[in-house]
């Protein structure tokens, strides 16, 4: 867990990160150069939960790659299905990260919504339902080794 009190916002006590996968974890369907490592050094802190429609059928491959077993998301209200994915969490103790469209009811029910930029470009809706916008999935992660980063940017 993290825990975080931020001035003007309250208590972060963050257990959970939801992410989208393409976009956000992989380009074209390929998992981003150094992020299994990046991940894994995570799962001390943070249950680590994967979302996806799998757009490029390559799921299997990344979930052996970070040693999870992605949710695979249906055609069609594919939005809804990730945001309801974060009520069943808790939404209070959930970071979650996207940056397509199908991401934003999902950042905005998270505790904690960050939107990260991708080569796949960024959903305005998405962008405005973040509480933080992040320059790529690895500046995004690096929050957790250096909480007071996300502090800085959110007190109030």
């Amino acid at each position: 867990m993290i825990e975080l009190e931020i001035p003007g916002r309250g208590s972060l006590q963050l257990q959970h990160l939801v992410s989208d996968v393409n976009g956000t974890l992989a380009v074209d369907g390929r998992l981003l150069d150094g992020l299994a490592r990046r991940i894994r050094a995570l799962k001390d802190r943070l249950d680590i939960h994967l979302l996806t429609a799998d757009t490029h059928g390559q799921q299997a491959g990344i979930d052996a790659q970070l040693g999870l077993q992605a949710v695979r998301i249906r055609p069609g209200h594919e939005s809804a299905q990730k945001a309801d994915y974060v009520k069943r969490l808790g939404p209070e103790c959930v970071v979650a990260i996207g940056q397509g469209a199908n991401d934003a009811a999902m950042l905005k029910e998270a505790a904690l919504g960050i939107c990260v930029l991708s080569q796949e470009g960024v959903a305005v809706e998405t962008l405005l339902a973040a509480d933080l916008l992040l320059p790529d999935i690895f500046a995004a992660l690096d929050l957790f080794d250096h909480p007071l980063r996300m502090l800085a940017s959110l007190r109030k």
